[in-house]
């Protein structure tokens, strides 16, 4: 599906917008409740394509999913005790998450299993994963030669006998074995010697925590304890909404110059990208976060949409947020002075080469962004001089984009195109990958703030 991105004169109409619950959360929730004795009830679930493979894979491991979507729950018959490895291979879909998650906690189980993926998932290196399964007992191995991308394949189980030892840049594996922990007997010990994405690893605590394991994060993020074994039992819980998706109605509105409340605002600050609203202000975003009522508030409309890189530089480290380096590439393009993006190698792994893509693709759209390999640049140009006159220095426009089967990608693009009319639209092929994280993106944005997305 091709969807046309432009500005419509009806942006702003609904004025406010709900995002759904959180899809770092709604498959953590899963998978522990499959790991559980007895009934989870999952309140305010995302159903995206990665919670729905999440819950096709522990169906597999013995776990039950009901889904009651128009009550806004979903129920989990926990495998408990019956837990068990799967008798066929485990497609993860596009789930970086789900793969990453899923198979340490499975190495520890005795026997062999082997882990697939779609086309996306089957570019990604998991010789890190790989290794670290090697270190801890496992046979693990990709299955095509001198591979080191899906699929593979280990056999278990691994046991917590040796410390492990591993750079920690990506947080999804390492998440992966603080759960697997909860199987195994004494203290699982993790050494990591280049943290990164720390949020995710504060946000897999908060879940043990919930469950009452024992866990400890040093304050470095360099060393993390797990105690085990634990048996989980299950217990009710309620997905916070998505910071990640909050992202994209935030600079929607700045594009577009209107004024729009977001509503259910997660404040529990176990999401890292929560930092976007920081950032966004610090360019000069007039953006109120009402902790109480759990809202935010963005008006953009008039000299309050003239957007200025502090000091004429701004230097974002995208470490514990790389999701949100393609909105705020997007934004930076209309913002006055150059945005230093550093510590990007993490946002080169996750469906697409996220620098890579969004160089090409923003300077398609004629942006003055260069990848240097360590950094990303972008020398941005607010449109206004002032409130009616045109800067001759903003040089952006629309055209036809791939969307590389990235949903981030897709979604910061569409929100671009919310600044032209009609004529010159942001027109991205395969915009329907969305539904990786935020389902019905186009249709929620248009009959929520009446955005301009069609499909042509």
């Amino acid at each position: 599906m091709d969807i046309k991105a432009f500005k419509s004169n009806d942006f702003g109409k609904g004025k406010s917008i709900r995002v759904p619950g959180s899809k770092s959360h709604t498959i953590r929730a899963l998978i522990l409740a499959a790991m559980s004795e007895g009934k989870t009830v999952i309140t305010n679930p995302l159903k995206s394509a990665d919670a729905l493979s999440t819950a096709k894979a522990i169906a597999q491991l013995g776990a039950k999913v009901e889904f009651y979507d128009d009550k806004n729950y979903w129920i989990v018959y926990g495998a408990g005790k019956n837990f068990h490895l799967p008798e066929k291979t485990i497609d993860v879909g596009n789930s970086g998450s789900l793969m990453y998650f899923i198979t340490p906690i499975l190495a520890t189980l005795k026997g062999r299993c082997e882990i697939t993926g779609d086309e996306s998932i089957q570019k990604r290196p998991v010789d890190h994963l790989i290794d670290a399964l090697n270190q801890l007992g496992a046979d693990a191995f990709c299955k095509n030669e001198n591979s080191v991308t899906p699929p593979y394949e280990f056999t278990g189980p691994v046991t917590n006998e040796n410390i492990l030892f591993t750079d920690g840049k990506l947080s999804q594996y390492i998440t992966g074995f603080m759960m697997a922990a909860t199987r195994l007997t004494g203290l699982t010990q993790i050494q990591l010697n280049c943290p990164q994405e720390t949020p995710y690893l504060s946000m897999t605590k908060y879940w043990l925590d919930k469950y009452g394991v024992q866990s400890s994060i040093s304050d470095d993020y360099k060393s993390i304890c797990v105690a085990g074994p634990k048996d989980l039992k299950a217990q009710d819980v309620t997905i916070p909404s998505d910071w990640e998706a909050v992202a994209f109605p935030l600079i929607a509105a700045l594009i577009a110059g209107e004024h729009i409340v977001i509503t259910d605002i997660d404040d529990s600050g176990t999401q890292g990208d929560e930092k976007i609203v920081d950032l966004l202000v610090s360019y000069g975003a007039d953006i109120k976060w009402n902790k109480k009522e759990k809202t935010l508030e963005v008006n953009s409309s008039n000299a309050k949409r003239i957007l200025n890189a502090p000091e004429g530089k701004m230097t974002i480290s995208m470490a514990a947020y790389p999701d949100a380096i393609c909105a705020l590439c997007v934004i930076a393009c209309f913002a006055n002075g150059t945005t230093v993006f550093t510590d990007i190698d993490i946002c080169r792994k996750k469906e697409t080469d996220r620098i890579k893509v969004m160089t090409e693709l923003l300077s398609s759209l004629g942006a003055d962004i260069k990848d240097n390999g360590d950094t990303l640049v972008i020398n941005g140009h607010s449109p206004f001089l002032s409130d009616s006159s045109a800067n001759p220095d903003f040089k952006l426009h629309g055209g036809r984009i791939d969307s590389y089967l990235d949903h981030r990608i897709a979604m910061s693009l569409a929100c671009l195109g919310l600044f032209f009319n009609e004529d010159n639209a942001v027109v991205i092929k395969d915009a329907e990958c969305c539904n990786v994280s935020f389902p019905d993106f186009f249709k929620v944005m248009n009959e929520s703030l009446g955005t301009g997305f069609i499909e042509g």
